[in-house]
């Protein structure tokens, strides 16, 4: 299976100083002279070590700007998140204009398909209750994470697309009605908080294909975006948005509890950050703790407002996202619709749509094709484990002793790389 990964390193820049080995979630990584290198079947995008590396040796590979402008059309899919990277006295409907200006021709957030994913995640909930708990397929990094560290719980993840590809799909299915664009002349580029939402894009788990064709980094983005308000200054005049764009609800759905809060599961839990999410993962496997219904798991802490792309505080995001929800909500009492009625519009379309195939497992490590000579390497790999000194220091090149028997069995270290056994010699 294809797997793309978005976090790429480059060893001209890269120390080896084994601080990105050290904070991956799936060992992912090795460092052999003293370069740094990322184990495809392992990684899962979440972007630890792209935080952590003091020597910025870790980028993360993204679409050029420029490939817009291979379409007529070009569809900017923004998360509400991208929104609350902005002042507060910078207005929705001045980032939308700025948007239009800088290339793209239509401009829709992602999140305003939040109603029809939340109604399709209760009624599946409702028809499959002997399957618990219930796991969001919203956050790309946890859904590999389940599927390369926790391979019994992959039945567990609700088989149905994120917002961003059912916002992409009725994007689609309403510029062909408009007629105004052939198909193949309509680009749909997500703006990314994470790197994960790239690699998601790239080798999409549980279908095909995207209906999203390119990611733009968030932070470029909001620095051209930024850089435009700056030339404007006060010159600018103010034009509102015919009709806003997100529900109060569907404005907090990236943020923790935005799902959790939206569910008809009596006991759930909303967990954020990656190690948090193995901890809890960890005692749902053991049976530690029982009786959950859906769990809403995030990768990063305080969810898409900490994305490893996005460029402000993310507790500041998330303030500026709820002050923009009581903004909405108010206007809600008043009578006014947002675009979201156009989506439910379409709900019978999308629902026959979003269906995600079966999700399978991921194998972390392969010793080989053969089960006999696999399982002789297992058992060559307890052995070693026996004699390393479980002191996990890392010198030889992997993050755990554990890890380093493994890399020694499967030809990819020598047991001279430890230091303990080269004094034992």
């Amino acid at each position: 299976m294809f797997f793309y990964h978005a976090l790429q390193i480059n060893e001209s820049q890269c120390t080896g100083c084994t601080r990105c080995m050290k904070v991956c979630p799936t060992e992912a990584i090795r460092i052999h002279n003293e370069i740094a290198t990322i184990s495809e079947s392992r990684c899962i995008d979440c972007g630890k070590c792209f935080k952590i590396c003091p020597s910025k040796a870790i980028y993360i590979k993204q679409d050029d700007f420029e490939s817009i402008f291979n379409f007529p059309c070009r569809v900017a899919l923004i998360p509400s998140v991208f929104l609350g990277q902005f002042p507060n006295d910078i207005s929705v409907s001045r980032i939308y204009a700025i948007l239009q200006e800088i290339g793209f021709t239509h401009v829709f957030e992602t999140d305003s398909s939040a109603s029809v994913y939340t109604n399709t995640k209760n009624k599946y909930f409702v028809e499959n209750k002997d399957n618990l708990p219930h796991i969001s397929t919203f956050c790309p990094a946890i859904v590999r994470l389940i599927q390369v560290k926790f391979p019994g719980l992959v039945d567990n993840l609700i088989p149905i697309k994120a917002p961003i590809d059912i916002t992409a799909m009725f994007v689609r299915k309403k510029l062909h009605k408009e007629g105004t664009y052939k198909d193949n002349e309509v680009g749909i580029f997500y703006i990314t908080p994470c790197a994960a939402k790239i690699a998601a894009v790239k080798s999409p788990v549980g279908e095909e294909k995207s209906n999203v064709d390119g990611v733009i980094n968030m932070d470029s983005l909001y620095n051209r975006v930024w850089k435009r308000i700056k030339e404007q200054g006060s010159s600018y005049k103010e034009t509102k948005l015919p009709i806003a764009q997100l529900s109060s609800d569907s404005i907090l759905t990236s943020l923790t509890n935005g799902e959790r809060r939206m569910s008809i599961a009596r006991r759930s839990y909303a967990i954020d950050e990656i190690d948090n999410v193995i901890e809890f993962l960890e005692k749902i496997e053991n049976d530690e703790i029982e009786d959950v219904e859906f769990l809403e798991l995030r990768a990063c802490d305080q969810s898409c407002a900490g994305g490893n792309l996005t460029c402000n505080n993310r507790f500041l995001t998330c303030e500026k996202m709820f002050a923009r929800a009581r903004y909405v909500a108010d206007k809600e009492r008043n009578g006014e619709r947002t675009r979201e009625f156009e989506i439910e519009n379409e709900r019978d379309y999308l629902m026959q749509n979003m269906s995600l195939d079966k999700i399978e497992p991921r194998s972390m490590l392969s010793l080989d094709n053969d089960i006999a000579k696999a399982l002789e390497k297992m058992n060559k790999i307890n052995e070693l484990r026996k004699e390393l000194p479980q002191k996990d220091c890392g010198i030889c090149g992997a993050p755990t002793c554990d890890a380093f028997a493994e890399d020694v069995v499967c030809q990819n270290a020598k047991i001279s790389d430890c230091i303990f056994c080269k004094a034992k010699d």
